[in-house]
């Protein structure tokens, strides 16, 4: 179940090139990777699990609310990160060119049917 729906969020935004449903402790629950994608998505993700955590406890600590998304920018990709809940988020690599808008729509979009999939 969550293979077809991270499927469907990386095949639909223009320049998808993986999505990873993971928990806080960096263990991937599911993947999907295009097959052209080059860079290991998961090993990415696993880095930002612990600059999540920090990022979280900050927001906490200045009672900014809860966490929702985060998106981090860099020459060559765009990382999305969407907070499903305390414990799981999941998150997409884009080619820096891919479209942005779209991926975060199809994120926000299915999160509902990842947390329903989780529960």
């Amino acid at each position: 179940m969550f293979n077809e729906i991270l499927q469907k969020i990386v095949v639909e935004t223009g320049g998808g090139i993986g999505a990873v449903l993971m928990g806080y402790d960096g263990i991937a629950v599911d993947q999907f990777f295009s097959p052209n994608g080059d860079v290991d998505v998961q090993m990415v993700v696993v880095e930002y699990s612990n600059v999540l955590k920090e990022i979280r406890k900050t927001a906490e600590i200045l009672s900014l609310g809860d966490m929702e998304e985060i998106s981090i920018r860099t020459d060559r990709f765009i990382i999305v990160i969407r907070i499903l809940t305390s414990d799981y988020f999941v998150a997409m690599i884009i080619h820096q060119d891919g479209n942005f808008g779209k991926g975060r729509y199809l994120m926000t979009r299915e999160s509902s049917n990842l947390i329903e999939a989780l529960g």
